[in-house]
């Protein structure tokens, strides 16, 4: 059985998420590593609003997640969802041996549990490329809904 957990980033973990997010099947939807890479170095300072989090399976570092409440984030993705109580979420899997096994819906619903334990969070909402296929069925395993006129996945916290 496998053990999965989300912990801290740290900086020893920066040279293996670099070389994710690298990876052919990463880059294409993270594009822009370094800009990645800069949120991450600025963890404490311009970034401090994001959660930056290493996924483990078996005590093996196998994925990057983060979370922030999008109110921090000046974004303008997220349609008509009203801003306050509202997170986002962003997850890969970074090691390939550990892909198509069901730990990105695990990923996902551990971060959601995490971000519906914090005493604001009301929503959290996702917004991945409409062709990446794979994180758009994750989200749904994980319980996730479509928001076809905002064009993006959501999950409202139940009371």
């Amino acid at each position: 059985m496998n053990s999965l957990l989300l912990r801290p980033l740290e900086d020893k973990d920066i040279p293996l998420l670099r070389e994710w997010l690298y990876k052919e099947y990463i880059a294409k939807w993270y594009k822009e590593p370094a800009e990645w890479l800069n949120e991450v170095n600025g963890r404490f300072t311009d970034y401090h609003f994001v959660t930056h989090l290493i996924a483990e399976c078996n005590g093996i570092p196998i994925g990057f997640c983060q979370y922030y409440a999008c109110i921090n984030a000046k974004e303008d993705w997220y349609g008509d969802i009203p801003l306050k109580g509202t997170y986002s979420i962003d997850y890969l899997i970074g090691e390939e041996t550990y892909l198509h096994k069901g730990l990105g819906k695990e990923i996902i619903l551990l971060l959601t549990k995490k971000i519906f334990g914090l005493n604001d969070a009301k929503r959290i909402i996702v917004q991945p490329e409409e062709d990446n296929a794979n994180s758009c069925k994750t989200l749904l395993a994980g319980g996730y809904h479509y928001d076809l006129k905002n064009k993006l996945y959501y999950m409202e916290k139940q009371a």
